[in-house]
């Protein structure tokens, strides 16, 4: 079992127009409302890479019903922690002639240390036997910034890897206690470090400024240029095929999930990237977030290059 906790799950609306034109009224060809965020999207897609997986973090109100309602409906094992703030909902504007996609983001309500107590507790009865941990997104409102680096030494303590997808001060402190892999994009990374990154060369050396060798693996994805990953001494990069994206919204969600799908099941880090790869390229082809096609994704995996920088 794969444990996927974030603090910020969203119920997501993806409302699809044939045109879109700027301050006229705009009918919807197409509205869909379902479960998202980012932790969310990473069990999602290992659902549909048939990997079990539960969701756990936070949720309240009444659109955290319909979001467990629509994981229950998709067969997606969820375990919340319930908050007195209303799950947030965030929408996604899709303009199908543009080929553009324009997300409306509502942060998430503040919680209580107590609550983010509460979630810790909660996620130690959840690793019990678990092969894998996947930390998504930024902190709620109130949560300790030391939350994920407790969240790495807890899953430690039971002999359970994680993945960290954040960034800024939750990830450095999460570096802290050694995760076992780092996924940032390129901008959450010069972010964390404080600085630009424009070449590979300061991506190098962003990326030897955070981790000590063969210590944590890092995993940073660009986009349209696909993705490098390193222990810290050897870089690899991987590159897929160019598509004509339909939404880019929830890749770097699916590249953790297919990562992660990937190590459990024996892939080492570098060959796990083409599985992560081609899970953010299948995610881009689709107008709903961490929603692929398995059939897309095993095509998909044929056409990615990986190789050693």
């Amino acid at each position: 079992m794969i444990i996927c906790l974030g603090t910020t799950p969203a119920l997501a609306r993806s409302m699809i127009f044939d045109s879109l034109t700027i301050d006229e009224v705009n009918r919807a060809a197409e509205v869909y409302d379902y479960a998202a965020g980012k932790s969310t999207n990473v069990a999602r897609v290992l659902h549909t890479l048939g990997q079990p997986a539960t969701a756990v973090g936070f949720l309240g109100g009444d659109y955290g019903q319909i979001l467990r309602r629509d994981l229950d409906a998709a067969g997606i094992a969820h375990s919340f922690t319930e908050v007195l703030p209303n799950t947030r909902l965030c929408v996604t504007v899709i303009d199908r002639a543009a080929h553009a996609a324009t997300e409306l983001v509502e942060e998430a309500g503040p919680v209580t240390p107590k609550d983010a107590e509460r979630l810790l507790d909660h996620l130690s009865a959840q690793l019990i036997g678990a092969s894998m941990l996947v930390l998504s997104g930024s902190l709620a409102a109130g949560v300790p910034v030391e939350f994920y680096a407790d969240c790495v030494n807890l899953a430690a303590g039971k002999g359970v890897r994680t993945i960290v997808d954040a960034a800024g001060d939750p990830l450095l402190k999460a570096l802290e206690a050694t995760p076992f892999l780092i996924k940032p994009n390129r901008m959450e990374l010069a972010k964390t470090i404080g600085r630009p990154i424009e070449t590979d060369a300061d991506l190098r050396q962003a990326i030897s400024e955070l981790v000590a060798e063969d210590s944590t693996w890092v995993a940073v994805t660009m986009g349209k240029a696909g993705a490098i990953v390193s222990d810290g001494s050897e870089f690899w990069r991987v590159t897929a095929p160019a598509i004509e994206v339909v939404s880019a919204i929830g890749s770097g969600d699916s590249f953790a999930a297919g990562m992660a799908a990937g190590i459990v099941s024996g892939q080492t880090v570098p060959e796990a990237t083409r599985l992560a790869t081609a899970c953010g390229v299948a995610n881009a082809l689709n107008e709903r977030s961490g929603h692929v096609s398995l059939d897309e994704v095993n095509r998909l995996c044929t056409m990615i290059k990986l190789e050693r920088m």
